[in-house]
This record gives C-alpha cells, structure tokens and sequence, in this order.
C-alpha cells in the first residue's frame, strides 16, 4: 500500500514519521560499508570537521538530545574512532587517527546517499524537499 493510500495519509505526523522511516532505510544501506549507522557518521564527521567540539553543539548541529549523543560518543569511542577530554567541566570530542582516516568514506556514503535519493525524487524535487523539511521544522521550534 502507498503511503498516500493510508487511513492516516492526512496526518502530518503519520507521514512525516514514514517518510522518515523509509529514508533512514536507504540511509543504513548507504553507510553500511563504513559499518557506521548514519547518526554515528554524521557525528564523526562533525568532529573531525571541528575538532574539540563539545557534546552540546554536536546535538544542536545534529538536533538530538544530549544523552543520545553520549550514547552515539561512546559507541564511537568503543570502535576507536573518537577520543573524549575533560578540561574542568568541559568534554571535547576529537577524531582519532583511524576516525579521520575514515573521512573520504564518509564522504563518499553521503554522496551515495544524496544521489540514489535525488535518483528517486529528481534532483530538483529532492533539493526542495530538504529545503522545505528545514523550513517547516524550523517554525516547529
């Protein structure tokens, strides 16, 4: 059954829940060379483009609640592929040697990721979803 063919098509939670479903699918298979779900990678990419950055800016760039990002470092961590510091009350997070290593990878699931989407939707059609996603959640603040 489409999505649109749904008792529930109408609702605005119901839809953006599957679309989100159905993208997170194609999201797991673009990464999963990397073995890396796709938060773990936006993460890790986050931190190797800033490094140092502290967990509460990871989840504002990333829109995740704190403990899910502790959650996501420590994984990360766990592969060897970020390194936390304390200084006082400040956590910094930075890449390792074989977390940085991983970036051309990384980059390279992103690009997978960007055009089997616009592959489906068109590329005009995939650059206006996200612009209007970005948009509606803003005003959801």
């Amino acid at each position: 059954m489409k999505t649109s063919e749904s008792k529930y098509c109408k609702c605005i939670y119901f839809a953006s829940g599957a679309l989100a479903r159905k993208m997170e699918k194609l999201a797991i298979e673009s990464w999963k060379k990397v073995g890396l779900a796709p938060s773990h990678a936006y993460l890790l990419m986050l931190v190797i483009d800033d490094p140092g950055i502290q967990p509460g800016r990871l989840a504002e760039e990333l829109q995740l609640s704190p403990s899910t990002i502790t959650r996501l470092i420590e994984k990360l961590e766990e592969k060897k592929l970020v390194i936390r510091t304390n200084e006082g009350k400040l956590t910094n997070v930075y890449a390792s040697p074989k977390g940085k290593e991983l970036l051309p990878q990384l980059k390279s699931c992103v690009n997978e990721f960007n055009e089997i989407s616009a592959a489906m939707l068109g590329k005009e059609e995939s650059i206006r979803l996200v612009q209007n996603i970005h948009k509606i959640s803003d005003k959801l603040l």
